[in-house]
């Protein structure tokens, strides 16, 4: 299985980007999807994932109400829509996949993404 993200870039405060992260692999509409995110001086953390089924998804409460996640099963595609960026939110995000359960640790996740990093300026 492999995961390549794209869609990241420089953007002012305020502003939106749309994360996409395409998924090779037979059983990706199986898999709980997710976002996360990582600065220099923080730990890899969650920012969004979303189960198999598309209808539950779950965020952390920094991008409540301005991140959106999304995914098209016929695509193998996982979407993170960023509206109203912050400065806080500059950091490399990652899309990984979790094969069997529903987890926020980035120690239950199986298979990464290369990263694609976000930049907001103020």
């Amino acid at each position: 299985v492999q995961l390549q993200a794209c869609g990241g870039g420089l953007v002012q405060a305020g502003g939106s980007l749309r994360l996409s992260c395409a998924v090779s692999g037979r059983t990706f509409s199986s898999y709980t999807m997710a976002w996360f995110r990582q600065t220099p001086r923080k730990e890899r953390e969650l920012v969004a994932r979303i189960r198999w089924s598309g209808g539950i998804t779950d965020y952390a409460d920094s991008v409540k109400g301005r991140f959106t996640i999304s995914r098209d099963n016929a695509k193998s595609t996982v979407y993170l829509q960023m509206n109203s960026l912050k400065p806080e939110d500059t950091a490399v995000h990652y899309c990984a996949a979790d094969r069997t359960g529903w987890s926020t640790t980035i120690y239950d996740y199986d298979f990464w993404g290369q990263g694609t990093l976000v930049t907001v300026s103020s």
